[in-house]
């Protein structure tokens, strides 16, 4: 099972495309690795870097629709080997949802009311998420607070996830 721990990276934004996550001009690379140095290249927010903003950083927070656009695994795939495999928003585009979860990551919805406590709380601070995914809650943790979020997924997202994704699933259950 992957990481979903870890230095968290608030996104305020709505409507995260896949284009802006791994922009199309890269889809022709052959390996997950030439992915890495161009995620969130076209990302256009103000005061974000991605050669800045993104080290260390193992969980992405956003707002609604993220993943949406073009429906592609390279997107996922650029989060994975830069290690991000946790994406928590208000919801998100079918397809990349699922991609995630096939990939062995999480891209988990919270309610706006719960994104917004988080973004109030943290955003713009030094802050960690620790998960715990038995008992399936997320601890917030950062400038001497702390915030715990219970998540729900579906019972066969989580045995996507305990696999580390479909290919090994398959491998195991068929």
């Amino acid at each position: 099972m992957k990481n979903f721990n870890g230095k968290v990276l608030f996104l305020d934004r709505s409507d995260i495309n896949t284009d802006e996550i791994i922009p199309a001009k890269y889809l022709t690379e052959i390996t997950k690795e030439a992915l890495k140095p161009y995620l969130l290249e076209d990302l256009k927010m103000e005061g974000f870097a991605p050669d800045r903003d993104l080290k260390g950083v193992s969980v992405i927070v956003s707002r609604e629709n993220f993943g949406c656009g073009s429906s592609r695994e390279h997107a996922p795939w650029a989060l994975e080997v830069n290690e991000i495999n946790l994406v928590i928003a208000e919801n998100f585009a079918r397809i990349f949802r699922q991609n995630m979860f096939n990939c062995g990551m999480m891209a988990v919805p919270l309610s706006k009311e719960r994104i917004d406590e988080a973004f109030s709380l943290f955003a713009g601070k030094e802050t960690t998420v620790t998960t715990d995914f038995a008992n399936s809650v997320f601890k917030f943790e950062g400038d001497g607070k702390s915030l715990e979020i219970p998540f729900e997924i579906s019972d066969f997202d989580r045995s996507l996830v305990e696999a580390g994704g479909w290919v090994d699933y398959a491998d195991r259950n068929y």
